[in-house]
């Protein structure tokens, strides 16, 4: 079991859960790096501590139904050193997450 033993204060507020289009497969659990998102009592993904989201965008990149919506890159290491590089907020040059671009994180 992972243990949320990071905060990230204000970050978070991105991060979505549709409850109507998960079908409780587990894949953002397994991805989350913190344990932001956990799985309510029926199998559901659900935020379990919104500020131990980093924003990397792993776990809308791993939901297979589009469940789980974030705005990857704030907390994303390669996000934030492009931003660095080019002068402009954090993009890790994936467009909407999965484009022709390199990998996000």
């Amino acid at each position: 079991m992972k243990t949320r033993s990071f905060t990230y204060p204000g970050n978070g507020r991105s991060l979505a859960v549709d409850a109507a289009r998960c079908r409780a497969c587990g894949a953002c659990f397994e991805v989350c790096p913190h344990a932001a998102i956990e799985p309510g009592p029926d199998g559901v993904a659900r935020v379990a501590e919104r500020e131990a989201c980093m924003e990397c965008g792993a776990c809308a990149r791993a939901c297979p139904f589009g469940a789980i919506s974030v705005e990857a890159g704030v907390g994303c290491a390669a996000a934030i050193l492009s931003g660095l590089r080019r002068g402009t907020a954090p993009d890790c040059g994936c467009g909407d997450g999965c484009g022709d671009g390199p990998p996000c994180c």
